[in-house]
């Protein structure tokens, strides 16, 4: 391919990535800042606020495949229903973080947490099915779609989840000027897809229990589950474990740059390295390694910020060969098979946050029944303890059931 060529190609999937980094900024972070910011500012414990995020999960269990069957069925209404949505996240980011609740703290969380789910949802869902027919475009080179678009995704992660720490040095109302950040990031992200809705989604009669038919699919869905898992497990209790334990709460903005920084940096390179060699091979050796360096978090304590570091640039570099080789092998089985990829990627969608939610619903409930007191510096030995073992010890043994699956898969 020349030059020339390769220039063009990587300019059109330039937007993906962009759009790729406004959903993950709305993702991902809501289930890290989310939690601690009504419970620092408003006093909403974690097991309510657990309860609430596993509530509109199960909110979630009806409405993606719903959201999936509707988005096969918009054609040239797709773009409007594009920016409607995009309109929709923002303001319901903004009413979260920078308007005081109307009701009380925890309905409050629940409305707008509401509005922000269902659009990522819907929005995720085209996008995804989108990737496919971009792929499809550029000879079904899957893998270049993902790398594109999950390096953009793990972008916004990494900015989304270090800005507002980043800001609470500078200002009183970080989250506030986040969610105006996030608002102007939407509206780029937006304007550079516009003209991509335009490219129709080929739709079949394929219902959506025919992704669970497949075998293939199956597997990678639970695969996919169980490797979101750990992930999810230290998303949820991230600042808690640097605030509690490392006692380095002023080096948490740095550390999720140097995680989130790190999987996106990497993620091309396990792209290039799966083109050249085995895809389910590379995916098991990062498997192995973010397996390995959960595992040594099990001795950190206090100031031990160098060798966390260390650890989350090394978990960081696996991650990204989750976030960009699961995506592309689930795309080209969709695609293999010739399944709905609206469908498709509802289910999936759905099987993504619902890791998030079973964290959380598991999690936080433990943390608050140890005696665990967000923002408090005399938390007791059981408490930091418990902290420990859910943040280090479940991420690797989740890992780990997910590593052995995926050797069970014929790919």
């Amino acid at each position: 391919m020349s030059i020339s060529k390769t220039n063009e190609l990587n300019k059109g999937l330039f937007p993906f990535s962009v759009f790729a980094a406004v959903l993950a900024s709305a993702g991902l972070p809501i289930y890290m800042f989310g939690p601690k910011f009504f419970a620092e500012s408003y006093g909403v414990s974690l097991t309510a606020l657990a309860t609430v995020l596993f509530i509109l999960r199960l909110i979630d269990c009806i409405q993606d495949p719903f959201l999936g069957t509707l988005s096969s069925k918009l054609g040239n209404k797709r773009p409007r229903y594009i920016m409607f949505s995009v309109m929709i996240l923002g303001i319901s980011m903004v009413l979260m973080f920078a308007v005081s609740p109307r009701v009380s703290p925890l309905l409050w969380f629940f409305f707008t947490s509401i509005g922000l789910f269902t659009t990522y949802s819907f929005l995720s869902i085209n996008f995804y099915a989108q990737g496919v027919q971009k792929a499809k475009s550029i000879n079904g080179n899957h893998k270049k779609v993902a790398a594109w678009r999950e390096t953009g995704g793990l972008l916004g992660v990494c900015l989304a989840a270090s800005t507002p720490t980043l800001l609470m040095g500078q200002t009183t109302h970080p989250y506030m000027i986040f969610s105006f950040i996030f608002v102007f990031v939407a509206i780029l992200g937006w304007y550079l897809m516009r003209n991509e809705w335009t490219e129709k989604i080929e739709s079949s009669r394929s219902p959506t229990q025919r992704v669970f038919k497949d075998p293939i699919l199956k597997s990678l869905i639970i695969v996919s589950f169980l490797g979101a898992a750990p992930l999810a497990v230290t998303s949820s209790l991230f600042l808690f474990f640097v605030d509690s334990v490392l006692i380095a709460t002023e080096y948490t903005g740095v550390l999720l740059v140097i995680f989130f920084l790190s999987a996106a940096v990497a993620s091309p390179f396990w792209a290039i390295l799966a083109r050249r060699y085995n895809e389910k091979l590379i995916l098991f050796i990062a498997m192995i390694i973010s397996i390995l360096s959960f595992c040594f978090v099990l001795f950190l304590g206090e100031r031990d910020i160098i060798e966390f570091s260390i650890i989350c640039m090394i978990s960081g570099i696996s991650v990204g060969a989750d976030f960009t080789l699961l995506p592309a092998l689930f795309a080209q089985r969709v695609e293999k098979i010739s399944t709905q990829a609206t469908q498709a990627f509802g289910v999936w969608s759905f099987v993504t946050k619902a890791s998030l939610a079973l964290a959380a619903i598991i999690l936080l409930p433990i943390l608050d029944y140890s005696g665990y007191q967000v923002g408090s510096k005399e938390n007791s030995v059981e408490a930091i303890q418990t902290l420990t073992i859910l943040y280090a010890l479940v991420p690797s043994v989740l890992k780990s059931i997910s590593l052995i699956l995926l050797i069970r898969i014929p790919l």
